[in-house]
């Protein structure tokens, strides 16, 4: 039932299931019904006066009652004096690019109501924070989706270039014509295939290699032309000395000198290479229950989609593109690295804790112009082919 805290029943509430296009609306009494298999999933509820509410729940074996209480949104009027931001419209512009992307298909995104976002730039941090207490409504004309986005939080780090967002999308489908939608249909499946949804799906039923998924590893090893830290900084110190209090003639030998040990200090204390050994689901998926898969790994994934190729846009941006042996043609490569182990994903991909990873390469690339429902289905057999 969804009630006011008086416990009146509340009719006409919107009720959405988070990343799906699976929504109702409550009756005249404030009940309602969702019809859900087995897995985790937030709902959300939106009504008129009232503040968003999210609510997860986990559907095992047997049907669940979740009653959902909404709080009135009282807004106070009150004579204030708001100072407009000068860079307002630029940090949006950042946000829209680290949020919908800079996809081809994110250049048919358009975001309705930017006026509902919290903005802060932190300047000594250099860090963008976005929040919000309404949803976002973004209509994607590429793919065919109005999107409501319930933005919990979303950061930019511009020190690590590092993004992360949380929060709970709802689809639906925009109106178009038979051929619209037919244009729509196949953009979506191009979405769809090799994206992390779809590798997560695939090896949840051990179907990754005949989906077009090859899994290797990028091994961190430490940097043979980097001396120990303890070295070089003691050579630094040395030669600073050097510079700053004397005056006569110094002989330095090869190599021996402030320059060259600061060259030294800058190199990256490890070198990552690629382990062209394929990793096998067997040793990387396990069995948590019913319904849940989990995986583990030292290092790094390397994860390459063999049945497409990367997109132009995608090459010719600087400082994207992850590192490929020479003989490799140009597939989708994504990393993957682990923030919190082990990561638990479901059947249809969606993961239990999205900020246990963190992406690199295509799939750091695209964002949520190029994301499809977690009910979406590729036509039958197209996975495979």
């Amino acid at each position: 039932m969804v009630k006011d805290k008086r416990g009146e029943p509340l009719p006409g509430a919107g009720v959405y299931v988070s990343g799906y296009k699976i929504a109702t609306v409550s009756n005249n009494d404030g009940t309602y019904t969702l019809p859900l298999k087995l897995g985790n999933y937030d709902i959300l509820v939106q009504l008129i006066g009232y503040k968003a509410l999210n609510k997860n729940v986990v559907i095992a074996d047997k049907a669940v009652k979740l009653d959902l209480t909404l709080e009135e949104s009282i807004t106070q009027l009150a004579e204030v004096t708001i100072k407009p931001d000068p860079n307002r419209e630029h940090y949006i512009a950042m946000f829209k690019g680290y949020f919908i992307g800079t996809t081809p298909n994110a250049e048919q995104c358009k975001l309705i109501n930017p006026n509902v976002l919290i903005i802060d730039y932190d300047k000594e941090e250099h860090k963008l924070t976005v929040k919000t207490t309404q949803f976002l409504i973004i209509e994607n004309k590429a793919l065919g989706y109005r999107i409501k986005y319930l933005l919990n939080n979303f950061e930019y780090d511009s020190k690590t270039r590092i993004v992360y967002y949380e929060g709970f999308p709802y689809y639906e489908d925009l109106k178009g014509s038979a051929r619209r939608k037919k244009i729509w249909e196949q953009k979506r499946i191009t979405s769809y295939l090799g994206s992390p949804q779809h590798f997560f799906r695939s090896i949840y039923h051990h179907r990754a290699t005949e989906e077009g998924f090859i899994i290797n590893k990028l091994v961190t090893v430490s940097n043979p032309d980097k001396p120990s830290d303890s070295m070089i900084n003691a050579n630094i110190k040395r030669l600073t000395k050097v510079q700053n209090g004397l005056t006569r003639t110094l002989t330095f030998t090869l190599g021996d000198s402030l320059s060259y040990w600061i060259k030294k200090k800058n190199l990256p204390s490890g070198i990552s290479i690629l382990s062209r050994a394929p990793v096998t689901q067997d040793t990387l998926v396990h069995v948590k229950n019913q319904s849940i898969k989990s995986f583990n790994f030292t290092d790094q994934l390397y994860v390459v989609y063999t049945k497409e190729r990367e997109d132009p846009s995608y090459a010719n941006r600087i400082g994207l593109s992850i590192a490929r042996p020479l003989d490799m043609p140009d597939y989708q490569i994504s990393t993957i690295t682990l923030q919190v182990v082990p990561v638990y994903f479901y059947e249809n991909g969606s993961i239990y804790n999205p900020r246990s990873m963190i992406y690199s390469g295509y799939w750091g690339w695209e964002k949520i112009a190029d994301s499809v429902p977690m009910d979406y289905l590729p036509p039958a057999n197209l996975e495979g082919k």
